[in-house]
């Protein structure tokens, strides 16, 4: 599976730190490859991410910013993209299982325990999309809105 990851100025250092640990747990990391300045906006990098996500079959992402808010309104913008805001690993299981998200963002400035952000990001990885006939049928009820729309 490829795992797609970007982030603002606000993320850069929680960016380096998670890409150095999930490649080091041998996952298939790839930056999105914009540079960062101090000045740049994070709806350029959640559109790149939320592009090639929904470009890439059966990829994730992972967006930071300082509160992971905007990245998420942002890559909620691509269609295709179903992305949380997670600030405890129950966000990001529900995430993932009950709405069936590919990206997950990150607030650098919210969520500051390294260990913690790893779990997170973790469980948003290993937990399976949405199973259940009401889970799915939600999903569903998105998809076809935003093909519609």
């Amino acid at each position: 599976m490829k795992i797609f990851i970007g982030c603002d100025h606000r993320g850069l250092d929680l960016k380096k730190k998670l890409i150095k640990y999930l490649k080091e747990n041998n996952l298939d990391i790839e930056d999105i490859g914009l540079q960062n300045s101090p000045t740049d906006d994070y709806p350029e990098f959640a559109f790149k991410l939320g592009e090639m996500v929904s470009n890439t079959d059966g990829s994730l992402g992972i967006l930071i910013c300082g509160s992971g808010v905007g990245m998420s309104i942002a890559a909620n913008k691509v269609k295709g993209i179903r992305c949380v805001r997670a600030v405890s690993v129950d966000d990001a299981f529900k995430g993932k299982n009950h709405n069936g998200c590919n990206v997950i963002a990150i607030g650098s400035e919210v969520t500051t325990d390294i260990n913690l952000v790893k779990e997170i990001i973790d469980t948003f990885i290993t937990t399976k999309t949405a199973n259940e006939e009401r889970h799915i049928k939600r999903v569903n009820t998105i998809r076809q809105y935003e093909s519609e729309h």
